[in-house]
């Protein structure tokens, strides 16, 4: 029998980007620029429905790795200023962990300060809250190279 576990943990991440929120946001509701960034060369399959009610599912694997699945589902978007979403990660068909996170856009100056946090709940020792927040700066990096901009801090 597995032993079964639920750690709770949130993070937070804020980046800046030197172009505007618009072009930040349009990054996150485009489905093409979406699968570049966030997607990535592992995924096998990728679909975006931007909107309230939405979903978002990516499915891969790394390497000759298990199948992973991120589905999300959107609850709130305000254009160019809030998502906010939902999302189980499951390996082969087994949950590991669901999540709500929230993606903020701000004007900062010239460009856009993005504040993501996200609440998630970790089943049964599969992630750990600390790979889940480096996964997502790694996101997040990709984020400004798809807006051909240096990298983030």
């Amino acid at each position: 029998m597995t032993d079964r576990s639920v750690i709770h943990a949130s993070f937070s991440i804020e980046r800046d980007y030197p172009v505007s929120p618009a072009r930040v946001f349009a990054a996150w509701a485009d489905p093409a620029a979406k699968a570049r960034w966030f997607a990535g060369d592992e995924a096998e399959h990728h679909e975006l429905d931007f909107r309230p009610g939405g979903s978002e599912i990516n499915r891969g694997r790394r390497a000759d790795g298990p199948l992973l699945t991120f589905e999300s589902r959107y609850h709130d978007i305000v254009e160019g200023e809030r998502i906010v979403y939902s999302s189980v990660l499951s390996v082969e068909e087994n949950p590991v962990t669901a999540s709500l996170t929230t993606v903020q856009f701000r004007p900062e100056g010239r460009g856009t300060r993005l504040l993501l946090t996200e609440q998630g709940t970790f089943l049964d020792g599969h992630e750990d809250a600390a790979w889940r927040e480096e996964g997502t700066g790694s996101w997040l990096a990709a984020l400004a190279v798809e807006l051909g901009v240096p990298a983030a801090r």
